[in-house]
């Protein structure tokens, strides 16, 4: 299989959606992720029909989160933004989708060729 019929490859920027509501996330921020990791497990990607695979990229307190059935969980060894560029730059001609409002994030995948939306799609 080449890679522009590989399932979309959907990568979430745990930290940046999570803080795009203040329901005190902050508190809990290893309970927020996994209540993100659990929401995608069980809704996919809203408006996206067709085979996707999810990676949850976790920073910070939130690393060590488990992967469950539907959604893979990597733990950023620094920066999340910078494992997110590498997951990117790694998947090669892939389908890829970054899910994540942060401005710099978005104009460097964007440059290595991911399409981007923002938090929402997966909020609401």
């Amino acid at each position: 299989m080449d890679d522009a019929d590989s399932p979309l490859l959907v990568i979430v920027d745990a930290a940046n959606v999570v803080g795009s509501v203040p329901d005190g996330w902050w508190r809990d921020r290893r309970g927020a992720a996994e209540r993100l990791r659990d929401r995608l497990a069980s809704e996919g990607l809203p408006g996206r029909s067709g085979a996707v695979e999810v990676v949850l990229v976790v920073e910070g307190a939130a690393r060590g989160v488990e992967p469950v059935p539907g959604v893979r969980v990597e733990s950023a060894p620094g920066s999340g933004d910078d494992h997110i560029v590498d997951l990117v730059a790694l998947a090669g001609d892939r389908p890829r989708l970054v899910v994540t409002a942060d401005r710099e994030l978005r104009r460097r995948v964007t440059a290595l060729g991911a399409e981007v939306t923002g938090p929402r799609t997966i909020r609401s």
